[in-house]
């Protein structure tokens, strides 16, 4: 009996709408490739398979895109500093109801990305 080696751990991130029209996604995007500060439990490496905006309050996109997600084996969710972040940025009011939809599918979600 052979073991299956162990896969990249496949995550995805989802920003907030609004910020997106002033944010590229860099900070992301580099915290991400450096296993930076949320991504640094990631020890044996990261595929990023999704990034992409909440479409809105209340988070409308969230759920389908995560279910579009599951067909590429994803394990996990992080929920951008944007969407974390009091004061910087606009408070999320719906940060909570987004990690429970993207929960109720089965997927993890870290709250936090670059911040």
């Amino acid at each position: 009996h052979r073991e299956e080696p162990r896969r990249a751990p496949r995550i995805a991130v989802v920003r907030c709408e609004t910020v997106s029209e002033v944010c590229p996604g860099v900070g992301c995007l580099q915290a991400v490739q450096a296993k930076h500060a949320h991504f640094a439990g990631y020890a044996e490496g990261v595929e990023l398979v999704g990034f992409f905006t909440c479409g809105g309050c209340p988070g409308r996109r969230v759920g389908r895109l995560v279910e579009r997600l599951l067909d590429f084996g994803l394990d996990a969710v992080h929920l951008s500093s944007c969407v974390m972040l009091e004061g910087e940025y606009p408070r999320c009011p719906h940060r909570e109801q987004m990690a429970r939809t993207i929960e109720a599918r089965g997927v993890r979600v870290v709250k936090g990305t670059h911040h």
